[in-house]
Protein backbone atom coordinates (compact mmCIF):
# COMPACT_ATOMS: atom_id res chain seq x y z
CA UNK A 1 0.00 0.00 0.00
CA UNK A 2 1.25 3.39 -0.81
CA UNK A 3 -1.64 5.66 0.80
CA UNK A 4 -4.95 6.01 2.32
CA UNK A 5 -7.65 7.89 1.27
CA UNK A 6 -8.03 10.67 3.04
CA UNK A 7 -11.48 12.26 1.17
CA UNK A 8 -13.17 12.29 -2.42
CA UNK A 9 -13.60 15.79 -3.33
CA UNK A 10 -16.27 17.01 -5.87
CA UNK A 11 -16.29 20.33 -7.48
CA UNK A 12 -19.40 22.24 -7.66
CA UNK A 13 -20.41 25.91 -7.57
CA UNK A 14 -21.76 26.21 -4.08
CA UNK A 15 -19.99 23.43 -1.46
CA UNK A 16 -22.65 24.41 1.44
CA UNK A 17 -25.60 23.76 -0.52
CA UNK A 18 -24.29 20.47 -1.88
CA UNK A 19 -22.68 19.25 1.23
CA UNK A 20 -26.16 20.11 2.77
CA UNK A 21 -27.87 17.48 0.04
CA UNK A 22 -25.74 14.73 1.07
CA UNK A 23 -25.41 15.11 4.90
CA UNK A 24 -29.62 14.74 4.76
CA UNK A 25 -28.83 10.78 2.72
CA UNK A 26 -26.05 10.28 4.87
CA UNK A 27 -26.72 12.07 8.36
CA UNK A 28 -22.70 12.22 8.34
CA UNK A 29 -20.91 15.64 10.50
CA UNK A 30 -20.90 18.42 8.40
CA UNK A 31 -17.77 21.14 8.78
CA UNK A 32 -17.95 24.27 6.84
CA UNK A 33 -15.12 25.93 9.13
CA UNK A 34 -13.04 26.20 6.21
CA UNK A 35 -15.34 27.40 3.48
CA UNK A 36 -15.61 27.46 0.66
CA UNK A 37 -14.05 23.99 1.49
CA UNK A 38 -16.91 21.91 3.35
CA UNK A 39 -16.42 18.71 4.17
CA UNK A 40 -18.87 15.35 5.26
CA UNK A 41 -17.40 12.79 7.60
CA UNK A 42 -18.62 9.49 9.24
CA UNK A 43 -17.10 9.66 12.36
CA UNK A 44 -17.27 6.11 12.86
CA UNK A 45 -15.48 5.25 10.03
CA UNK A 46 -13.52 7.92 8.77
CA UNK A 47 -15.16 8.00 5.77
CA UNK A 48 -14.82 11.59 4.26
CA UNK A 49 -16.22 13.24 0.86
CA UNK A 50 -15.32 17.29 0.65
CA UNK A 51 -17.03 19.94 -1.57
CA UNK A 52 -15.07 22.74 -3.46
CA UNK A 53 -15.87 25.83 -4.67
CA UNK A 54 -15.60 25.68 -8.79
CA UNK A 55 -16.69 28.53 -9.71
CA UNK A 56 -16.39 26.95 -13.36
CA UNK A 57 -17.99 24.13 -12.81
CA UNK A 58 -19.91 22.34 -16.12
CA UNK A 59 -22.29 19.97 -14.99
CA UNK A 60 -22.28 16.21 -16.51
CA UNK A 61 -25.19 15.17 -18.55
CA UNK A 62 -25.81 11.29 -17.57
CA UNK A 63 -25.57 9.79 -19.92
CA UNK A 64 -24.01 12.30 -22.49
CA UNK A 65 -20.84 11.14 -23.15
CA UNK A 66 -19.95 14.59 -24.44
CA UNK A 67 -20.44 15.66 -21.16
CA UNK A 68 -19.23 12.96 -19.13
CA UNK A 69 -20.24 11.88 -15.39
CA UNK A 70 -16.94 12.98 -13.89
CA UNK A 71 -17.75 10.86 -11.00
CA UNK A 72 -20.61 9.66 -8.91
CA UNK A 73 -21.73 7.90 -5.62
CA UNK A 74 -23.46 4.47 -5.29
CA UNK A 75 -25.82 4.52 -2.01
CA UNK A 76 -26.83 1.25 -0.49
CA UNK A 77 -30.63 0.92 0.37
CA UNK A 78 -31.73 -2.48 1.34
CA UNK A 79 -34.42 -3.86 -1.22
CA UNK A 80 -36.12 -2.40 -4.16
CA UNK A 81 -39.35 -1.31 -1.57
CA UNK A 82 -36.69 0.86 -0.10
CA UNK A 83 -36.23 3.06 -3.36
CA UNK A 84 -39.32 4.24 -3.68
CA UNK A 85 -39.26 5.58 -0.03
CA UNK A 86 -35.52 6.70 -0.72
CA UNK A 87 -36.50 8.40 -3.80
CA UNK A 88 -39.17 11.19 -2.42
CA UNK A 89 -36.79 11.59 -0.18
CA UNK A 90 -34.04 12.92 -2.12
CA UNK A 91 -35.84 14.39 -4.55
CA UNK A 92 -37.50 16.56 -1.64
CA UNK A 93 -34.03 17.35 -1.28
CA UNK A 94 -33.32 18.77 -4.76
CA UNK A 95 -32.46 15.63 -6.60
CA UNK A 96 -33.70 15.03 -9.99
CA UNK A 97 -34.39 11.54 -11.28
CA UNK A 98 -32.47 10.01 -14.56
CA UNK A 99 -33.10 6.64 -15.00
CA UNK A 100 -34.00 2.72 -13.30
CA UNK A 101 -32.56 -0.29 -14.04
CA UNK A 102 -35.62 -2.15 -14.08
CA UNK A 103 -34.11 -4.71 -11.62
CA UNK A 104 -36.49 -6.99 -9.34
CA UNK A 105 -34.17 -8.15 -7.12
CA UNK A 106 -31.67 -6.17 -7.51
CA UNK A 107 -30.29 -2.93 -9.66
CA UNK A 108 -29.89 0.62 -9.26
CA UNK A 109 -31.71 3.80 -9.79
CA UNK A 110 -30.15 6.88 -10.66
CA UNK A 111 -30.57 10.34 -9.73
CA UNK A 112 -28.80 13.83 -10.67
CA UNK A 113 -27.95 15.95 -7.62
CA UNK A 114 -28.53 19.40 -7.60
CA UNK A 115 -24.90 20.06 -8.98
CA UNK A 116 -25.59 17.94 -12.12
CA UNK A 117 -23.35 14.88 -10.39
CA UNK A 118 -25.42 12.02 -10.95
CA UNK A 119 -25.91 9.19 -7.85
CA UNK A 120 -26.85 6.01 -7.38
CA UNK A 121 -29.25 4.06 -4.81
CA UNK A 122 -28.21 0.05 -5.27
CA UNK A 123 -30.60 -2.35 -4.19
CA UNK A 124 -29.71 -6.26 -3.40
CA UNK A 125 -26.70 -7.44 -3.05
CA UNK A 126 -23.85 -6.41 -5.49
CA UNK A 127 -20.18 -8.18 -3.99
Amino acid sequence: MIATMQSLVIDCPDPAALAGFYQSILGWELDDSDAPWVVLSDTATGRRIAFQYAPDHQPPRWPDPGHPQQMHLDFDVAEREDVERARTQVEALGARFLHDSGGDQRGFVVFEDPAGHPFCLCYGQWS
